[in-house]
């Protein structure tokens, strides 16, 4: 999204009772701290954990502004719906406490979503009416209808995919994804049913410093009640 995600067809691998626990992390809570005195308290970036040991890759990121630029490059060329897939991991288990064989996944998704949420698959940039939301309401897992972001955390960064600075408590699951050997990410998943929603990195706004990077196809969105 500046760099997203790395998202043709194959079967699911057999459902495992949970995650490994080595490689399934979660983004640490807000810590609160009072401010000095007389002096206004400075915006609390967090930190992601590091990624799972996955061999001697790159370095995580340079700049802000390059890893994004690249990123979007990387992802828009290669791992866009359509072409040939760069799963996170193609035998990690996408089977959590929402679960259905492939052929129901298959029936009850649209096929761009099943692609992204089901294949790991990447949309096309600019290709999500998503995007471009600006009412008030909740974004929620489109493969199981879990709410995953609230409207007030979106923001435009220019990536060409929907973009939040922060997740609702305990709605995401982190992973690393060494798909691309040179740029090692870490893949967002819906923590109900595991399907892939995108990539998260440190180069957001504040107050986080965080940018969950997610695929349209992956969500829907549900408008606030008047």
């Amino acid at each position: 999204m500046a760099a997203c995600c790395s998202f043709s067809c194959a079967s699911l691998q057999p459902a495992r009772q949970a995650l490994p626990s080595r490689s399934r992390v979660a983004v640490a809570a807000q810590a609160s701290q009072a401010p000095a005195a007389g002096r206004p308290a400075a915006p609390h970036r967090r930190r992601l954990p590091p990624l799972a040991a996955a061999g001697d890759h790159a370095a995580y990121g340079s700049s802000a502004a390059s890893r994004r630029a690249a990123l979007a490059a990387v992802v828009a060329g290669i791992a866009t719906i359509g072409a040939q897939p760069a799963a996170a991991d193609e035998n990690a288990p996408r089977q959590g406490e929402v679960r259905h064989s492939e052929a129901e996944w298959r029936r009850l998704l649209p096929p761009d979503a099943y692609a992204v949420l089901r294949q790991a698959q990447t949309e096309r940039r600019f290709t999500s009416p998503l995007v471009n939301e600006k009412r008030a309401g909740t974004f929620c897992c489109g493969g199981c209808g879990q709410p995953l972001f609230a409207s007030s955390t979106k923001y435009e960064s220019g990536t060409g995919w929907p973009s939040f600075y922060d997740a609702l408590p305990d709605s995401v699951a982190l992973e690393s994804d060494y798909s691309i050997a040179f740029m090692p990410r870490i893949e967002v998943r819906c923590s109900r049913c595991l399907g892939h929603l995108g990539h998260v990195f440190e180069d957001g706004p504040p107050p986080t410093g965080l940018r969950y990077c997610m695929n349209g196809a992956a969500l829907t969105f549900q408008p606030q009640q008047a």
